[in-house]
């Protein structure tokens, strides 16, 4: 095994363990924030009684990321869950991009191209799909 390819298997590892950290890092962080909205909400709305009779569907502020940012900057207790949730989304997505980074950094044109469609396809997904994101 010669040099280059000892230095090509030590970079891929570091990028696994990078990738790895940012999953697990993103799926903790959603958590908090979801765990931190729901304690807010349980404290504010915790002994009102729901009314399972009809059905009301989700208020205009948390159908945009943009506008769930701007309510949960505004301490509104469903857009702090809400963002949480889309923490979660987000984090495959940052680990995707992350890797086609580390990808162009390492010259691997074969897994650069597959990277780059399958985070197209992610993106199409989220924002082209039909979806109200």
């Amino acid at each position: 095994m010669t040099t280059t390819e000892k230095v090509e298997i030590q970079e891929a590892g570091r990028l696994e363990q990078l990738l790895g950290i940012l999953l697990r890092s993103g799926v903790l962080l959603s958590a908090l924030v979801v765990a931190i909205g729901a304690v807010l909400f349980l404290a504010h709305h915790g002994t009102q009684q729901p009314h399972f009779s009809f059905f009301q569907g989700q208020p205009a502020e948390l159908r945009s990321v943009g506008a769930i940012a701007v309510a949960a900057s505004r301490l509104d207790t469903l857009a702090i869950i809400q963002f949480g949730l889309l923490l979660l989304i987000a984090t495959p997505i940052a680990r995707v991009v992350f890797s086609l980074v580390g990808f162009v950094v390492q010259r691997d044109w074969m897994y650069i191209g597959i990277t780059a469609v399958v985070l197209a396809l992610l993106l199409f997904g989220l924002f082209g799909g039909g979806s109200k994101l």
